[in-house]
């Protein structure tokens, strides 16, 4: 879990040394689809297939389903670790192994939550998945930091980090894990896996397209075609719906959400990525954009040091999310969901106050205490959850869990970029062809540049180039050389872009506090009401037998 998650962000801050080193310009108009596809390939996929590969599990075995995982996972990172072409050939070469690398880490993510509830009882489970949990944020926030001191030495690393891990990891699950649970052999539901599969791919393409400009709007919102994507993808969702209640044998038995603690512990789930989904990419744009360059950081040095930066949130993570899992076995998870959520909506609230030139230790301590409570959330939901489901539908239960937690990650990058770009599209404009002008720029030339989509700006901080000299370009060498330092220097476009940021920021944040405080919500009513699921008859699921405690092996 921990190398599927660091792989999930390790290209995120090696980026602009992968499309140097491939020679591509990632902000040129007609790569800009490359870029979104780098960052947002590998969570679509993940967050696609992880139900159906959790049904697999249950149907075949979810030890051999995790490992076909790892084997098609380390088969992809070699193959994207050796990528020998430059230019559109490479771009979708990469791309396409991405893609095949989330297949494997699908296979991963789907069937680890289900084999250590299948392994572990009901009072250790909360610790057990508490540490998968560890292994799943902390990774996300690791690979940050990998990325950044393995890319400036070879992009190719950045993929090769994950070879002698995933060689090992094979070998080891194929010896060591057993499958302890019953199979439950049924026909596959191709209806609803295809009618799944095209809703949520054409929903989180719609999504990603959605981010770039479209005619004279700074955003594609408007496009016919994503439009088209995201209504189609809702009703080809709406249509899986109708097809789970009359097959036989469904991907994903929608009778499982009448267990009240499962469909309102997923509901907080959704919630919670929701609101945390998109701040990792909004944390790492205010560091790379504003907030390092004026602490005398040059734009090439920010990635590295914006992952370094916000290392005090997996610190809390950390700290926590072990110890509110075990505590939540002894004691009921609610407890731990509810107030983790609060604790979090709090910090949320806190950081809409601080200046964006703010003072390092207080959005240090934000940001631990903001791990904490996510923390506090994640092991005890998760257990709560998978407890309360049948033996014999935990593989696809985590699946759609899963799914729920990734779709909500790629729908809040879209929201958290949409929020902020309509802030600086609002403002930017005038404040930047203002600021250009004042500095020696042609107002004709600057009223130009002014009206360029505010992504642009966004994608330049997030890649640690310098923006000003991005949007100006050629036109640099008109300029008196110290105007043309003054503007590409690193106070010029942080101090021009703190007030337009500030308010798209708020917003977000704003946004962030809402669905935090709906899951703490959904946790508090969704609280177990007498035994677990462990100590009842659970009806079959899944065309599965009737189960009762103890059917299940105690190992793994």
């Amino acid at each position: 879990m921990l190398i599927a998650t660091i792989n999930s962000s390790i290209v995120l801050i090696a980026l602009p040394d992968v499309f140097k080193g491939i020679g591509i310009n990632p902000l040129e108009p007609g790569n800009t689809g490359y870029l979104l596809w780098m960052i947002m390939g590998f969570l679509i996929v993940t967050a696609v297939l992880v139900v159906s590969f959790g049904r697999l599990g249950d149907m075949y075995g979810r030890a051999r389903m995790y490992n076909l995982g790892f084997l098609i996972f380390t088969i992809s990172s070699i193959l994207l670790a050796v990528t020998w072409m430059s230019g559109d050939a490479a771009a979708v070469w990469l791309i396409g192994w991405r893609v095949v690398q989330g297949i494997g880490g699908a296979f991963l993510m789907a069937n680890s939550s289900a084999i250590l509830t299948d392994a572990f009882p009901a009072n250790q489970r909360g610790l057990a998945l508490g540490i998968n949990g560890v292994a799943a944020i902390a990774g996300s926030f690791l690979g940050l930091v990998v990325g950044g001191v393995l890319a400036p030495i070879n992009w190719h690393w950045v993929f090769l980090v994950s070879v002698p891990f995933g060689v090992v990891g094979t070998i080891w699950a194929y010896l060591k894990l057993h499958d302890t649970s019953e199979r439950h052999h049924a026909r596959m539901d191709w209806a609803g896996n295809a009618t799944f599969a095209i809703g949520l791919i054409a929903v989180m393409v719609a999504i990603t397209y959605g981010l770039q400009p479209y005619g004279g709007h700074s955003m594609g919102w408007t496009n016919p075609w994503v439009l088209g994507g995201m209504f189609g993808g809702i009703a080809a969702l709406v249509l899986f719906g109708v097809i789970e209640t009359r097959v036989a044998n469904p991907l994903f038995n929608l009778s499982l959400f009448k267990i009240r603690v499962y469909s309102l512990g997923n509901i907080a789930n959704l919630m919670a990525s929701l609101g945390r989904g998109g701040l990792q990419f909004i944390l790492i744009i205010w560091l790379q954009g504003i907030w390092l360059p004026q602490h005398g950081y040059s734009y090439e040095q920010t990635p590295l040091w914006a992952g370094i930066y916000m290392l005090p949130m997996t610190l809390g993570f950390l700290i926590s999310a072990p110890l509110s899992g075990m505590l939540s076995d002894r004691r009921g998870a609610y407890w731990f969901t509810t107030g983790g959520m609060i604790v979090t909506a709090a910090t949320f609230f806190a950081l809409t106050v601080l200046p964006v030139n703010f003072s390092y230790p207080v959005f240090a301590l934000l940001l631990v205490i903001n791990g904490i409570g996510m923390g506090m959330f994640t092991a005890p939901n998760r257990a709560e959850v998978m407890t309360s489901l049948p033996h014999n539908a935990r593989g696809a239960g985590a699946g759609m869990n899963a799914t729920f937690q990734n779709a909500a990650m790629v729908l809040s990058i879209g929201v958290f970029f949409s929020l902020i770009i309509a802030g600086l599209s609002a403002t930017l404009p005038d404040t930047l062809s203002g600021g250009l002008q004042a500095h020696g720029v042609p107002a004709a030339e600057a009223h130009q540049i002014g009206q360029l989509p505010p992504v642009g700006v966004l994608f330049a901080a997030f890649l640690g180039y310098n923006p000003i000299q991005h949007l100006l370009g050629g036109s640099l060498g008109q300029l008196s050389p110290d105007q043309a330092s003054f503007l590409t220097g690193q106070s010029f476009f942080p101090s021009l872009i703190t007030e337009p940021f500030s308010d798209g920021l708020h917003v977000a944040f704003w946004f962030a506090i809402i669905a935090s405080l709906v899951a703490a919500a959904a946790s508090w009513f969704g609280r177990p009401r007498g035994r677990a699921a462990d100590d009842v008859v659970v009806p079959p699921v899944l065309g599965g037998a009737v189960e009762t405690a103890g059917a299940r092996g105690s190992g793994s």
